[in-house]
């Protein structure tokens, strides 16, 4: 087909299409009265879903109150003194693990969780049945020794007074034999018996000195096994509760085998995570305020005992001065040992809240964050 006969005909598709349905219509006549059957059944075309605008408004309400609800906490929050920088994180206290020191089997449990102990109180005790077996052998054994020690010393001491007695009779033998008044003889003889004497004393005093180091060594072995057997009373290191069991009563366990994990009451701390730029204006020993979310009108002072020295939850290498600022550092603030004497009973762990940590020793502290009066013991929160 020629371009002419292209641009006299504008049409030429629209056409050659009609020319075919007309065809197709006069060639099948009764396929085109079923077509309206065919069509119906055809699946319909699904329509994409849309959100009803009730669910639409309502999301973005929510999401404008959020906003809002965020703004409003941003301003309504207190502003802090430029010298003081604040945290948030969790009361913990420091976790003792009371441990066997020698493989058994537990005999007795005197606590169980959330149980206060005392610093020596006997929490649990071990099968030592065979231990004090042992323990009763050699108390017999020290028994013995220390008869045979008594023996040997009275044998000693006998035998010198035999020595002394033989050498005064040699020495005045001696003296009478150039005088003619002893003979020779009879002063050999008072030699020879004062050499056996010395003989019999030596050996009096080497048996004497065994019978010392045998009764040492089962006094040594009485103590040994009875220093095993109390170590097997497990005792409280600290004061404070219980706050899991895990073994109970019956278990075999190994040498280190766990039993009881406390908490120390004496160790009661926060840690918080400050940037670069205010980590480095912290020193250890400066003061600072706990105040937490279940009781928000009780101020605890403390104090900043840890700076770490390198940073966390950031890249080994920083290069720009933006990942810098990013920088978080980990301080820790302990409460005062003096203010929570007394107080093992309400000391808590995992209670969320704020630290509050003055950088600036010329800065005075607002009057929101003077430190609350200790509360009885028998209160609710440490501190």
């Amino acid at each position: 087909m020629s371009p002419k006969s292209l641009s006299d005909d504008p049409q030429p598709h629209e056409q050659s299409g009609e020319a075919v349905r007309q065809g197709i219509s006069a060639e099948m006549p009764a396929e085109r009265e079923n077509l309206p059957a065919v069509v119906s059944a055809l699946p319909a075309r699904r329509r994409p879903r849309r959100w009803p605008r009730r669910v639409v408004s309502l999301l973005v309400v929510l999401i404008a109150a959020g906003g809002i609800g965020y703004w409003w906490w941003l301003r309504s929050r207190p502003t802090l003194p430029p010298g003081i920088v604040w945290g948030n994180g969790r009361l913990e206290a420091d976790e003792v693990d009371i441990d066997t020191k020698f493989a058994g089997r537990i005999l007795e449990l005197h606590a169980d969780e959330g149980d206060l102990v005392k610093a020596g109180q006997v929490v649990a005790v071990m099968d030592t049945r065979d231990l004090q077996a042992q323990l009763k052998q050699y108390q017999e054994m020290v028994q013995e020794y220390q008869r045979l020690l008594e023996q040997a010393r009275e044998s000693f001491a006998a035998q010198q007074a035999i020595v002394k007695l033989d050498r005064q009779e040699v020495a005045r033998t001696s003296y009478l034999v150039p005088k003619g008044f002893a003979t020779q003889e009879t002063l050999d003889q008072q030699t020879q018996r004062l050499s056996s004497a010395l003989a019999t004393l030596d050996g009096d005093e080497r048996a004497t000195e065994a019978a010392q180091h045998a009764l040492e060594a089962a006094r040594y072995q009485v103590e040994y096994y009875a220093v095993e057997i109390a170590d097997n009373q497990l005792v409280a290191p600290k004061d404070g509760p219980i706050e899991y069991r895990v073994a109970n009563v019956g278990e075999v366990l190994p040498a280190g085998g766990k039993v009881f994990t406390m908490l120390d009451a004496s160790y009661v701390y926060m840690d918080i995570y400050l940037q670069t730029e205010q980590a480095g204006r912290v020193r250890i020993g400066a003061e600072a305020r706990i105040v937490l979310d279940a009781y928000p009108h009780h101020v605890i002072p403390a104090k900043v005992v840890f700076v770490a020295s390198q940073a966390q939850f950031t890249p080994k290498m920083v290069e720009t001065k933006d990942e810098r600022d990013k920088l978080m550092f980990r301080i820790r603030v302990r409460i005062d040992p003096d203010r929570l004497a007394g107080r093992a009973a309400i000391v808590r762990s995992g209670l969320p809240g704020d630290a509050y940590v003055r950088t600036d020793p010329a800065t005075a502290w607002p009057a929101r964050l003077a430190p609350s009066p200790p509360p009885a013991a028998t209160g609710a929160v440490s501190g």
